[in-house]
């Protein structure tokens, strides 16, 4: 048995289309010729004179009759062919103009299922594993750096040191592929060969990151073994706890101050940070309350499982609550420096209007015409009375002087220097407790901000503050897309916190390595209180 031809086989071409429309006219032609050609001939029959006009009229009904039935009988088949061959030559151009609008290469065919995702879209692909490698890289350099800090208060500075090392070295890496992906963002390389390298090149330093962060992750784990007991381990995390259990009250304060003084926008972005850390901190009090049952009964992996979730949990409790206290502090500066960075930029534009060459360069006027609004919409600001937003101030005189002032020392360097530090500890502080969600653009412009902020140049902190903005803003985006992250894991559902924990990536416990599960069950009244000695954080706990 012979089998059919390959479907990838190429199709032999047909007609042109040309060669097809000349048929259907040659064979149109054809037809009326023979339409026409029986009454322009005689007949077979010789003509004769008519002796006899006055003919029996039976005789003429019947010559009559016999010619309708010849010219009837003369005129169906050239109809027949004529129809027939219009009929052909319409197939044959509607077959061809599908087949020319299906092909999909010259000479190929549209047969046969069409090719997969990866093949019509390597570099998305490739993209997308790009991002999750630095998320996933991110997340776990993160909670090493947590980790090793309570490591350290039970060990000491000395011991923990090599693990330090080691773990700069793999943030080393990662900020190599921060950048790496900041430039692809950017447009560079931009043809497509050197995007995949790149891309290729950001996996690979978040994989050798990863691999750094495993031999730490095992020297931590020899040090904190079950053999060593969780005594010490609980009792500096519960110290930590109680510290910043104290500290809510005081934060509460602080920030009810800050709202009073100054206006809406200046404390934006620390208006949740109290609500937030109390929820962490009653998810580490059920961790806790686990880890302290679990190590009493014998179940080291258990408790340590549990230990370190209240751990990142207390971590990111001091970041949002310690959020308060820097914004305070930079809202102070601010308030101290805006008049001085008011009158040298006042000065600044002054001088660009004595210097004929920098007055008379094109856009000059228009620029500024707009750095006088703005530096009056600010003196008017600052001699109201009413709250103001001090960091925005130094912002808008910063950008509105910046074509006329030139990098140097001075006050309105150090009002950017202001302004880039509160965006970047924003910024800084959101991705931290919300990493859950954070995706990797927000991450990258923020790692490229806190790079330009820690070079310490003046040119660049503009820059670092366009960054660390642009990065809360995905951030929050990313917040916004994801929504609440759900309810709580199976066998931790209603526990307290769970929701807050799973939006800022702290991962609950799964099996221990005794083979149970260490996600308790929904809180019993007696589960849900502290451990000895630990405060309720919620409001009017002790």
């Amino acid at each position: 048995m012979t089998s059919s031809l390959p479907r990838g086989r190429p199709r032999r071409p047909g007609p042109h289309i040309s060669v097809r429309v000349a048929h259907a006219l040659l064979g149109c032609a054809i037809g009326l010729v023979w339409l026409v050609l029986p009454g322009m001939t005689s007949r077979d029959d010789a003509p004769v004179a008519i002796k006899e006009p006055a003919s029996a009229p039976s005789s003429v009904a019947a010559a009559v009759e016999e010619e309708d039935e010849t010219s009837a009988a003369d005129l169906v088949l050239p109809l027949v062919a004529v129809a027939a061959v219009g009929a052909l030559a319409g197939y044959g151009y509607v077959r061809r103009v599908r087949r020319a609008r299906s092909r999909t290469t010259p000479g190929g065919s549209a047969d046969g299922p069409p090719p997969p995702r990866s093949a019509i879209r390597p570099l998305a692909a490739l993209d997308e594993r790009a991002c999750a490698a630095l998320v996933e890289a991110d997340d776990r350099i993160r909670a090493t750096r947590i980790e090793l800090d309570y490591v350290d208060a039970l060990f000491g500075g000395q011991t923990v040191a090599p693990l330090r090392r080691t773990v700069e070295e793999a943030g080393a890496e990662l900020a190599a592929a921060f950048r790496m992906r900041r430039r692809y963002d950017e447009g560079t390389p931009a043809e497509e060969a050197p995007r995949t390298h790149a891309l290729a090149g950001i996996v690979g330093r978040c994989e050798e990151t990863t691999r750094r962060l495993d031999s730490v992750a095992d020297a931590l784990g020899r040090l904190r073994g079950p053999d060593g007991g969780p005594d010490a381990a609980l009792g500096v995390a519960e110290g930590r706890f109680r510290e910043l259990t104290g500290l809510v009250a005081a934060s509460e304060t602080v920030l009810a101050d800050l709202r009073t003084r100054y206006a809406p926008t200046a404390t934006a972005s620390v208006v949740g940070n109290v609500e937030q850390a109390k929820d962490r901190l009653l998810f580490a009090t059920v961790r806790l309350n686990e880890a302290r049952q679990s190590a009493d009964s014998g179940r080291a992996g258990t408790a340590a499982a549990h230990l370190r979730a209240a751990e990142a949990a207390v971590a990111q409790a001091a970041v949002l609550l310690g959020g308060v206290d820097r914004l305070a502090a930079l809202l102070k500066a601010a308030e101290q420096t805006a008049p001085a960075a008011l009158t040298g930029a006042e000065a600044e534009l002054s001088a660009a209007r004595a210097d004929e060459a920098a007055a008379t360069a094109p856009g000059a006027h228009a620029q500024l015409r707009h750095a006088d609004a703005v530096l009056a919409s600010v003196r008017q600001e600052l001699t109201a009375g009413r709250p103001w937003d001090p960091v925005d101030v130094l912002r808008r005189i910063v950008r509105a002087t910046e074509p006329f002032a030139p990098v140097r020392g001075g006050v309105l360097p150090a009002a950017a220097l202001i302004a880039a530090r509160a965006a970047t500890g924003t910024a800084a502080d959101f991705v931290e407790t919300h990493r859950g969600v954070v995706g990797a653009a927000a991450r990258t412009r923020l790692a490229e901000a806190e790079r330009l902020l820690a070079a310490n140049d003046p040119a660049d902190r503009r820059a670092a503050d366009d960054l660390a903005l642009e990065s809360w803003e995905l951030a929050g985006q990313d917040v916004r897309t994801h929504g609440n992250p759900g309810p709580a894991p199976e066998g931790a559902t209603g526990e307290s916190g769970a929701a807050g924990a799973a939006l800022g990536g702290i991962v609950p416990p799964g099996p221990a390595p005794d083979g149970t599960h260490t996600a308790p069950a929904a809180p019993q009244p007696g589960d849900t209180d502290p451990p000895p000695g630990l405060a309720d954080p919620s409001p009017g706990g002790t």
